[in-house]
């Protein structure tokens, strides 16, 4: 595909991928502002929207609450000015999710680098574009952060994508030349670099579904609290829909939470608090109705949480050893130890990572101080998810020894079948069948002397025909090299008659293997039976 059409169709993406997570916020808070406010003031829709979606890329936001505001509802006014940085990770995740894919598809196009500098240049301008022309007085970013952040949510997750994409197809450049130097290290260790990159792949899906698996069994099991809290809001329609909105753009952000607490260390919901599994102390909490999905008490049973980090990372350690080359040695230790620990580093990265991202501040004062630490995060990870990969990639293959099939050379062929024995042709059986052979002298011609394909349509009635008739013995076949009347014989083969032959046939044949009949005789009575049916063989029409 032509470079200057790849730049245009990542330029593109990254228009929509802007355009998506702008319309998401300003859709619903339209409606807001036509059908819930009742003189409302149209110069601060953009800006709340603009907001919203900076807030979704990590983007710091800070808000100034209005004098008559703070004196209607009595707020204290050292509270009037705070900022609000924990993030909606749903923006944050569309974003870099929409960026990968462009970045991807670029590379896998043949234009990788092309792709991901037009696409984030693109998304760059954009951002910029949002934070210059959205300052407001209740609302304000730092410009420069407005314009940074959401621009490496894109440019990092499209250069991985992209590098993701050359690696599967090519780029006749640095990913090549990377993976020939990789293909060049020794047998045992040139797949470990690519099984760490998906051993975190592993690990990561493996966590945020165990992160999600939490939330949905506190939402269950603290389905009366969270409703009451609806309840307790007293908001209309509009309302409650704006609630369960802004709570389902939080949705991966209270995943990482609930990874978290999961996991041992987890999170703050103030300053002075904590709610893991072993104890849980919080004071006042707003009243957003999610936030009744946190437990008041906690119980030593859910201790066994960390159980399933250790799962994840010993499913992680399954399908990696699985992928391990086998040897006809002794596995060496080091591949697989460096391997573990590897994944395990990687993986406490990742949980680090998320911490930073998911927490923030909510409010002013102690809500200031909300999510999950980065630190003891990214060390319980790393420890649980190492246990896992220890048990799988350290302990011996078990039924893996020398005479398993495994370790011979395979076939990558999509068929296979085992070679056909080679026999020699035979031009002379090819043409009238296998050699006549039969019993002794006079004792009859033997049963099916050619096979079905060659007979007379009519053998079953010449077969009758001959052992009632009470002889038949041995067909003559005359030598080149030998004198007239000479004749070779061989072994006698086992007729191959029908399943049931009938009586006439058996006591013919009982009766022709007692006669002794001349060479002569057997003779004349072939031609007598072949003149009944058809003529003699051989015979010209």
């Amino acid at each position: 595909m032509h470079r200057l059409l790849i730049a245009l169709l990542a330029a593109l993406d990254a228009v929509l991928a802007a355009a998506g997570g702008i319309a998401v916020v300003l859709a619903p808070l339209t409606l807001l502002w036509v059908f819930g406010v009742g003189s409302p003031d149209w110069g601060a829709l953009w800006p709340a929207a603009a907001a919203v979606w900076h807030l979704g890329h990590l983007v710091p936001v800070t808000i100034t609450l209005p004098d008559a505001y703070l004196a209607v509802t009595g707020i204290d006014p050292t509270f009037a000015t705070f900022t609000l940085s924990l993030a909606p990770l749903a923006f944050a995740a569309f974003t870099g999710l929409f960026a990968a894919r462009s970045g991807a598809r670029a590379a896998e196009a043949g234009a990788g680098l092309t792709g991901w500098i037009s696409g984030s240049l693109v998304f760059a301008a954009l951002s910029a574009g949002v934070a210059l022309t959205s300052g407001a007085a209740l609302v304000a970013s730092e410009t420069w952060l407005a314009i940074l952040l959401p621009s490496l949510i894109f440019l990092v997750p499209s250069l991985v994508g992209a590098l993701v994409g050359a690696w599967r197809v090519g780029d006749d450049g640095p990913v090549d030349a990377l993976r020939e130097r990789i293909e060049r290290m020794p047998t045992a260790w040139a797949p470990v670099p690519g099984l760490a990159l998906r051993g975190l792949a592993l690990t990561t899906l493996g966590l945020v579904g165990v992160g999600a698996l939490v939330v949905v069994a506190g939402l269950i099991a603290r389905a009366s609290q969270v409703i009451g809290l609806y309840q307790a809001s007293n908001a209309d329609l509009i309302g409650a829909t704006v609630i369960a909105l802004g709570q389902l753009f939080y949705l991966p952000t209270l995943v990482l939470w609930g990874m978290s607490f999961a996991a041992g260390p987890g999170f703050a919901l103030g300053t002075d608090t904590a709610v893991t599994p072993a104890a849980t102390q919080v004071g006042a909490l707003p009243g957003i109705p999610v936030l009744g999905a946190v437990p008041d008490s906690t119980s030593s049973w859910l201790l066994l949480l960390a159980l399933l980090p250790v799962a994840v990372g010993a499913l992680t350690g399954w399908v990696l050893r699985s992928r391990m080359p086998f040897t006809t040695g002794p596995e060496p230790l080091g591949p697989r130890l460096v391997l573990a620990v590897a994944v395990a580093a990687l993986t406490g990265g990742m949980g680090a990572l998320a911490a930073v991202v998911s927490s923030g501040s909510i409010g002013p004062g102690r809500l200031a101080d909300t999510g999950p630490q980065p630190g003891p995060l990214a060390l319980a990870l790393g420890l649980e998810v190492l246990v896992g990969l220890a048990i799988l990639l350290l302990s011996p293959r078990f039924g893996a020894d020398e005479g398993d099939d495994r370790f011979e050379e395979r076939d990558h062929r999509g068929f296979s079948f085992a070679a056909r024995e080679h026999v020699p042709f035979d031009r002379d059986e090819h043409v009238t069948g296998p050699t006549p052979t039969g019993s002794r002298l006079g004792a009859g011609i033997a049963h099916d002397v050619w096979p079905r394909s060659y007979r007379d349509p009519d053998a079953v009635a010449t077969d009758t025909a001959l052992a009632t008739r009470g002889g038949a013995s041995d067909f003559p076949t005359s030598s080149s090299g030998g004198g007239a009347g000479t004749s070779t014989r061989s072994a006698p083969l086992p007729p191959v008659s029908d399943p049931k032959p009938s009586a006439p046939v058996a006591s013919a044949e009982r009766e022709g293997a007692s006669d002794d009949l001349t060479d002569d005789e057997v003779r004349a009575r072939i031609r007598a039976a072949w003149s009944e049916h058809g003529g003699e063989p051989g015979a010209k029409g």
